[in-house]
């Protein structure tokens, strides 16, 4: 909230009800009158204004406009509800192993999805990926949940929820290779700097070709 002045009308009031009394009582026949007339009434109504306090009034601060969500923040957004469903069904169907399969769908689907904002080129892709693939597989999760919560097996149900698990294991290899394919640019980036930075030190003569095959092993060995 924030303190807002409004100012009084009385004192336009007030000045022109000393006009409407100075016209009653003094001529009003010449421009000297007239001039005398508004001198008279300005000063009324500079005094009621100075003595009338301006009230004041408390409004809410004006809000800032929304800002337009991009297209990372509608993949983010759409990643969330679908992560708040797969929680909800992996606690309705409670099944340990089912449970870990869904798990690890929704911790890839993240993983994608977070990828939009890190690699904007990719944004298309994962929007395929969210259209098709994630409605799909909460599709599934929602029919074996209805049939874990029948309470009664039979050949046709096993079968269908044999098969969804399947489909879940199968959903999770394509995710993780989804997820692998958006890091390709970024790999194939990162090759590139290397051969830079390779050349660069050998050129420089800061290593050797044998040094600096050492120094990479080296790196390689403190980072396990």
């Amino acid at each position: 909230m924030r303190p807002v002045k409004r100012k009084s009308a009385l004192p336009v009031y007030i000045a022109a009800g000393v006009f409407a009394v100075y016209a009653l009582v003094a001529p009003l026949y010449t421009m000297w009158h007239f001039l005398v007339a508004a001198l008279v009434t300005a000063a009324a109504w500079l005094a009621a204004d100075k003595l009338i306090k301006p009230t004041v009034e408390y409004v809410p601060e004006p809000e800032e406009p929304a800002q337009p969500r991009t297209p990372a923040d509608e993949i983010m957004a759409q990643a969330a509800v679908a992560r708040r469903e797969m929680d909800r069904l992996a606690a309705s169907i409670g099944d340990g192993p089912v449970r870990a399969k869904i798990a690890r769908l929704a911790d890839l689907s993240d993983a994608i999805a977070r990828d939009a904002g890190d690699d904007p080129a990719d944004i298309p892709q994962i929007q395929k990926f969210q259209s098709y693939f994630l409605p799909s597989t909460i599709r599934l999760l929602n029919a074996y949940d209805r049939m874990a919560s029948l309470g009664a097996e039979g050949d046709n149900i096993t079968s269908s929820k044999e098969r969804i698990l399947q489909m879940l294991d199968t959903e999770a290899e394509a995710f993780q290779k989804q997820l692998d394919a958006l890091y390709k640019n970024d790999a194939m980036d990162l090759d590139a700097d290397i051969q830079v930075m390779e050349n660069l030190l050998t050129r420089e003569g800061l290593v050797d070709g044998d040094g600096l095959e050492e120094l990479l092993r080296k790196a390689r060995d403190g980072a396990k």
